[in-house]
């Protein structure tokens, strides 16, 4: 795991949990694998974006800020602060919660919620839903028994005992091997799912042994639910992303610092066989982002301050056969520790700072793309040895990206049946001929994407 500050790592979790094989599910389940994380949206606006943009752009599921009550504070980090496992945080309470469930639901888009369960807060005072509370006492639901006996912070991330022990940037770090905290926890998850929710994302999964963390889902009313862990790859270290896939999806970390480095400095023609082939986790168990809360503030990853290198990394992503990609939605920021504007209500896209990544046009357009060329492999590869690349995904879909200072015209081989498509990077026609060929020009830092079914623009 990454070192952090308080805020920076508060809200950073490893998220790993485990479980028996035949009941994880690896992958989102379903024909729609593509997630957008709506962070610090609030319910009601994450429930109209559903029915507005996700569930018209075929994402398959929207991922959601934590919803437990939290401590108080306008910074984003706040809400990875839980108090009480009560739905009453910054966001929306309980009925705000359920409505928007039922509204994702309805627009085809499924819920998975953000879960908070290594730690509780690191301070004392009174939560958002109004719960008094002091570090390692949590009226009716933990007292001083119920956390780990460290008590300083975590310094070795070489130590086993160290990381899943002590304490992460000093919150108070639950005891996940008592019974007692293990049936609380898989209360406020079945709670969730009582309310309709898909799927989990676990933060600091890597903070939690295993063991513990396949016992609490076992504990679950759905103990096949989707299930994601943030368990960040560090080389050495002595607990490692690949111990949590026996419960689901793990999300592969180094995919994305290797995309910012594959843009901002090296060759795309290196992408050739990314994903297994760089070492990265099996396909089946990964979950793949460019950018998320943490790593688009502390600089590990490309973020969207970062231009055409960012949109054209998501548009690579999403195009590419591997993982099941997260699509990070936030807000501008100057300062690392700002909260969401007006408290995580979106009026509008593109304005008041709310970024709305998910729905930029090269971005949305790509989800479909997915979708139409799921469980296709990659053909017709072809790179001019620098920063100028394409590839087919069998006979369903074809993108090329120009990442090079100039533009690009050439004739591409593709799989695809001859006809007209629509290059949806840019809603102009292309044709294919009876070979297969696609000839386009490409401008500086520009893509083009066309599958099979989408003809007219």
């Amino acid at each position: 795991m990454a070192r952090r500050t308080l805020a920076g790592v508060a809200a950073l979790a490893v998220a790993s949990v485990v479980m028996t094989p035949t009941v994880a599910q690896a992958a989102p389940p379903g024909n729609k694998d593509v997630t957008a994380v709506l962070f610090e949206w609030n319910f009601n606006s994450v429930a109209r974006e559903c029915t507005n943009t996700l569930g018209p752009a075929g994402y398959g599921y929207v991922q959601v800020s934590p919803p437990a009550e939290h401590i108080q504070g306008s910074q984003w980090w706040t809400s990875y602060q839980p108090v009480s496992y009560k739905i009453a945080g910054r966001l929306g309470d309980r009925t705000a919660f359920r409505n928007m469930v039922n509204t994702c639901h309805a627009a085809g888009v499924k819920v998975v919620a953000d879960a908070v369960i290594n730690h509780m807060s690191a301070g004392n005072g009174t939560g958002t839903g109004g719960s008094a509370y002091t570090k390692y006492n949590y009226p009716g639901l933990y007292s001083s028994n119920d956390f780990d006996t460290c008590t300083s912070q975590i310094t070795n991330y070489r130590d086993r005992w160290n990381v899943q022990n002590c304490e992460l940037v000093g919150l108070a770090d639950l005891d996940t091997g008592e019974e007692y905290v293990r049936g609380k926890i898989a209360g406020y998850l079945n709670d969730l799912l009582s309310l309709g929710v898909d799927g989990f994302r676990i933060d600091a999964a890597k903070h939690m042994p295993a063991a513990d963390l396949a016992t609490i889902k076992s504990r679950l009313s759905h103990p096949g639910v989707y299930w994601k862990q943030e368990a960040i790859y560090g080389a050495g270290e002595a607990v490692q992303p690949s111990e949590y896939t026996g419960t689901g999806d793990v999300q592969e970390f180094r995919y994305a610092y290797d995309l910012k480095r594959v843009f901002n400095n090296e060759n795309l023609a290196y992408l050739k066989n990314y994903g297994e082939g760089w070492g990265y986790m099996n396909s089946s168990v990964s979950g793949v982002f460019v950018d998320n809360h943490d790593t688009e503030r502390n600089g590990s990853t490309l973020s969207y301050k970062d231009n055409a290198n960012y949109t054209l990394a998501n548009v690579f992503m999403l195009a590419w056969p591997y993982g099941a990609p997260d699509i990070n939605s936030g807000y501008e920021f100057s300062d690392h520790d700002a909260g969401p504007p007006n408290g995580g209500q979106v009026n509008a896209c593109w304005q008041n700072g709310w970024k709305c990544q998910h729905a930029w046009p090269e971005i949305r357009s790509m989800v479909a793309f997915r979708n139409a060329t799921r469980g296709q492999a990659v053909t017709n590869w072809w790179d001019n040895g620098n920063d100028a690349i394409a590839f087919g995904r069998g006979n369903k879909g074809f993108v090329a990206v120009n990442h090079e200072s100039g533009s690009l015209t050439r004739t591409y081989q593709t799989s695809l049946p001859a006809g007209t498509y629509c290059n949806v990077q840019n809603n102009t026609q292309v044709s294919v001929n009876g070979s297969g060929q696609l000839t386009a020009t490409l401008g500086s830092n520009t893509a083009l994407a066309v599958y099979a079914g989408k003809s007219s623009c």
